[in-house]
């Protein structure tokens, strides 16, 4: 039975955090280092992994629920390239009606698991004019939208076993993380549809509009999603280091002519096309970090 969305405050405590890590650590041998978040379509990224151990949402405690097509919904530990992992094939978004402290619990769990990287994908809309469908961006900045209206995820008490109340955001997205990135899709010949730019995070679910797709684009905005942020705060909240890789699955409309509309169902095409190739480049970005 899928679990409701949450519509309170919710804040959770240290010990409950704790309680869903000391189960997953009961539940499997593995003892990741490295963590996986797959976006929309990307959740084919956990099937990479061997000696497999598969949890669904709905049997973690405290874990929230996916409800989103092309998030699957489930936990999965195993190896890859010799590397314990952890995927999340299905992420919690702030639209789905979770509270933006639901959205990240899972990061504050790897954290207790022993995760010290964390790799978070998403499919992303194309704000620059020079990418094209398909690109893979990797991230370099992002701008929190829905942080400028107070959802922050870490707003509320601050647990110090965590992380200091005020952490660093300059260095969210670790710089020799994306100097591999980059060398590794050299290598797998991803250079040619690899770009590196900033990242905006809006609450969803609907589109942009023409309006805010050209506000964002002079904002300095690269490619624009629903989600990733909350998660690489908490993360960075943690002292974990974070790659951030972005499938352009759709250039964003900024023609008022323009008869061309953005929808899911594309979004999943696109990631569908391009699934191998990011697979393929995590893969060995694991084998190099």
């Amino acid at each position: 039975m899928e679990a409701a969305p949450s519509t309170s405050p919710c804040r959770y405590s240290y010990e409950e955090y704790k309680e869903t890590a000391d189960w997953l650590l009961a539940h499997t041998k593995q003892r990741p280092k490295i963590a996986i978040i797959c976006g929309s379509g990307l959740g084919g990224l956990a099937d990479l992994l061997g000696d497999k151990a598969v949890f669904p949402y709905e049997d973690i405690p405290r874990f929230p629920t996916s409800t989103v097509p092309g998030h699957a919904g489930q936990l999965v530990f195993g190896s890859l390239q010799g590397r314990d992992c952890v995927c999340m094939q299905g992420r919690f978004h702030f639209y789905e009606g979770y509270d933006i402290h639901t959205v990240t619990y899972p990061v504050r769990v790897f954290y207790l698991l022993g995760v010290e990287t964390v790799i978070v994908t998403n499919a992303a809309g194309g704000l620059n004019g020079s990418y094209n469908v398909g690109d893979i961006m990797i991230l370099k900045d992002h701008i929190n939208m829905p942080g400028f209206a107070g959802q922050n995820p870490l707003c509320g008490h601050n647990d110090i076993r965590f992380g200091e109340r005020f952490p660093c955001m300059s260095d969210a997205y670790d710089r020799d993380l994306r100097a591999v990135a980059r060398q590794t899709a050299e290598e797998q010949g991803c250079g040619g549809f690899l770009q590196e730019g900033v990242y905006c995070m809006l609450a969803g679910p609907s589109y942009e509009t023409i309006a805010e797709c050209k506000l964002l684009q002079m904002l300095g905005a690269d490619c624009v999603g629903m989600s990733t942020v909350p998660e690489v705060v908490v993360a960075r909240h943690c002292g974990l280091r974070v790659l951030g890789l972005s499938l352009v699955t759709n250039k964003v409309v900024t023609d008022y002519d323009s008869a061309e509309k953005a929808n899911h169902e594309e979004v999943l095409r696109t990631t569908q096309r391009r699934t191998q190739d990011l697979e393929r480049l995590v893969s060995q970005l694991i084998a190099n970090i």
